[in-house]
Parts: structure tokens; C-alpha cells; sequence
């Protein structure tokens, strides 16, 4: 089975860059399709992104199109996200999933009766103003 560890946190300015990693431990990387998500202080988890298992295909919530950007290397068993134009309101914990589904990914926050796979631990992501 896979496990996924988050990387890249930290603090940046508003209008400034980071680049989120998700390595996965396991020889089943490429099997499984890669979601992003976040949850701020007093939220519900929001769902950020995601990408197909051959990485050709991704999805975005309205909230981060345009400034996000998922990618995956199957060589490497790393999911990445590029978050451009930060913004205080991005400030939040950063989560990956995984899924063979990449259904499940996207109505993991909506659906109740649907959980990713394999989640990884976080990684803290705070915007200044």
C-alpha cells in the first residue's frame, strides 16, 4: 500500500510562490490517482485539485484555478502542487490523497459515504498579508 508524506509548507508573503511535494512510499503510485485539499482554522476540508493516474488530466475548484497547478511524476512517485498568487485566505493545512478513483478524490468533501484511499499528514501553508 502507499503512504504519502507532504513537503514544501512554510510561510510566504501574499502574491508569493510555493510548491507543495507529495512523495509516496510503495510501487503502486502510478495506480493510483492524486488529489490536493486544505482545511483552514474553523472549516470543513476543501478540496483543491486533481490529477488522473497517467497525469494528462486534472481538475480544479473554482476557489484556485488560475493560480494552481497539480502535476504528478510516476518517476519519481511525487505529486506536486504550484501555488502562485498566494493570498491570506490561502492559509490552511495541506493535505494529499490518494485513490484509484479519481471520482472519489473530487466528491471526497461533498459525499459523506466517500474517503480517499490513503491520506497524507499535512504540511502548514500561512499566507501574510
Amino acid at each position: 500500500q502507499v503512504q504519502l508524506a507532504e513537503s514544501g509548507g512554510g510561510l510566504v508573503q501574499a502574491g508569493g510562490s510555493l510548491r507543495l511535494s507529495c512523495a509516496a512510499s510503495g510501487r503502486t503510485f502510478s495506480n493510483y490517482a492524486m488529489g490536493w485539499f486544505r482545511q483552514a482554522p474553523g472549516k470543513e476540508r476543501e478540496f483543491l485539485a486533481a490529477i488522473i493516474r497517467g497525469g494528462g488530466s486534472q481538475l480544479y475548484a473554482d476557489s484556485v484555478k488560475g493560480r494552481f497547478t497539480i502535476s504528478r511524476d510516476n518517476a519519481k512517485n511525487t505529486a506536486y502542487l504550484q501555488m502562485d498568487s498566494l493570498k491570506p485566505a490561502d492559509t490552511a493545512v495541506y493535505y494529499c490523497a490518494a485513490d484509484p478513483k479519481l471520482h472519489t478524490l473530487v466528491v471526497a468533501t461533498t459525499d459523506k459515504d466517500t474517503d480517499p484511499e490513503i491520506w497524507g499528514q499535512g504540511t502548514q501553508v500561512t499566507v501574510s498579508s
